[in-house]
């Protein structure tokens, strides 16, 4: 797999919705109604951050979950790949990109989401043949106005910008051309996920499905 292979795979799965839940869960008790809630609210893509002690069961159990994409963030190191590859993931987030990283996934064929933020890490993304980037973290990086700046030179790289987005400025992103879908954690709060909260999560995804590209 290369990553011209990797990005239209990533790009393929940045288009079934606007929103790609980003996910830290504690207990994997709590992965398959999780999943079922945000599937069901019509975020089948879904983010599970390797930030817990639980998330490769977390990932394990999601996996299972029908019409659910699933697939491990905050991937940094080749022991990352190969553990979120054997507990079911589809997919790999990263916040930034090392060569090693990037050869790892490719090695391991598990597409790759690399994190770029600033034009010369997009140049060499672009070098190595990577056309979807995770971009990150965008509001501290000057929002949609520096994504929308970075798009006139550099057009080929189609982004999923995290970090900082809500419902209330999802839709600034997503009116960009070089804007595919975006991922945040505002659909699966904190409170309602330990509470069990699925009806209200399930609100939360389906309002966020709902948002224009």
């Amino acid at each position: 797999m290369t990553p011209k292979d990797m990005s239209a795979q990533a790009l393929e799965m940045c288009r079934l919705a606007p929103v790609i839940p980003v996910l830290v869960v504690d207990d994997a008790g709590d992965a398959v109604p999780l999943a079922e809630a945000l599937v069901a609210g019509g975020l089948p893509v879904l983010e599970v951050t390797l930030r817990t002690p639980a998330a490769l069961d977390v990932i394990r159990a999601m996996s299972g979950v029908k019409g659910g994409v699933v697939g491990a963030g905050t991937v940094l190191t080749e022991a990352d790949v190969i553990a979120a590859k054997e507990a079911g993931a589809q997919f790999a987030v990263s916040p930034g990109a090392t060569d090693a990283l990037c050869a790892a996934c490719v090695e391991h064929e598990l597409p790759l989401l690399p994190g770029a933020v600033t034009a010369t890490e997009i140049m060499r993304m672009l070098e190595r043949g990577f056309t979807t980037a995770k971009f990150f973290p965008a509001e501290t990086s000057g929002g949609a106005k520096a994504l929308k700046a970075l798009g006139a030179p550099l057009p080929q790289m189609t982004f999923c910008p995290t970090g900082g987005l809500s419902m209330k400025n999802a839709a600034d992103y997503l009116s960009l051309p070089n804007v595919a879908c975006v991922g945040g954690a505002w659909v699966a709060p904190g409170d309602k996920v330990k509470s069990g909260d699925w009806a209200g999560i399930e609100a939360l995804a389906k309002e966020a499905s709902a948002l224009e590209r």
